[in-house]
């Protein structure tokens, strides 16, 4: 059995300014030709990953009722 790479982190949704996974910095053509492509072309969609995310704006994380618990908490 061949394993095959990837960057796929399960992190699965896409930036819409950019095009690009906000887990794996992909574009949803790459996610979905992914296991038909040569091992060639995942390792150079893979190189360019690395730039990809640095330009994806990440939503800040919502608070749960435990995080803001704690920071409560701590705060005392």
């Amino acid at each position: 059995m061949t394993v095959i790479e990837s960057p796929c982190i399960l992190v699965c949704s896409i930036d819409m300014k950019t095009g690009f996974c906000f887990g794996c910095g992909r574009t949803r053509d790459e996610i979905g030709a992914w296991m038909s492509m040569t091992q060639e072309a995942r390792r150079n969609v893979m190189a360019e990953l690395p730039a990809r995310l640095e330009t994806v704006e990440r939503r800040p994380r919502r608070e749960t009722r435990r995080t803001r618990m704690a920071r409560e908490r701590d705060a005392l």
